[in-house]
């Protein structure tokens, strides 16, 4: 069961939306969105349940385009600070959009590779 895009997502949950690379150890880098949290005034989650982070759609948007501006764009934290305080930073929305969309159906296009190979090598197996 998937939930919707509307609920309020776990900060694990929104590691993985935004597909941050784990690490060694197999976890995914929430730290990032934490650290991410005390630099950007903007990322401001619900905190509910023994101070437990909860991110709603706006909240992970906004975090989106932080990634996109610092990982994808090569910005720094400061340059990221002054788009986000400037009226500007509409027009970058459309372009951060289009490329989490383009990540968003490449990852799709992924899952659906690998669900034919799956069934694919299956169907070998069987015979």
């Amino acid at each position: 069961m998937n939930k919707s895009d509307s609920a309020y997502k776990t900060i694990g949950e929104v590691a993985k939306i935004l597909n941050l690379k784990s690490n060694n150890k197999g976890t995914l880098p929430t730290h990032v969105i934490r650290f991410w949290e005390t630099q950007f005034r903007q990322i401001k989650p619900t905190i509910l349940n023994s101070n437990r982070r909860y991110y709603d759609e706006k909240t992970i948007n906004l975090l989106k385009k932080v990634k996109f501006l610092l990982k994808d764009q090569g910005m720094t934290i400061n340059g990221v600070k002054k788009i986000l305080n400037n009226e500007d930073s509409l027009k970058l929305d459309v372009i951060a959009d289009k490329s989490i969309r383009t990540e968003n159906l490449r990852n799709k296009l992924l899952k659906i590779s690998n669900k034919l190979k799956e069934l694919k090598n299956g169907k070998k197996n069987t015979r």
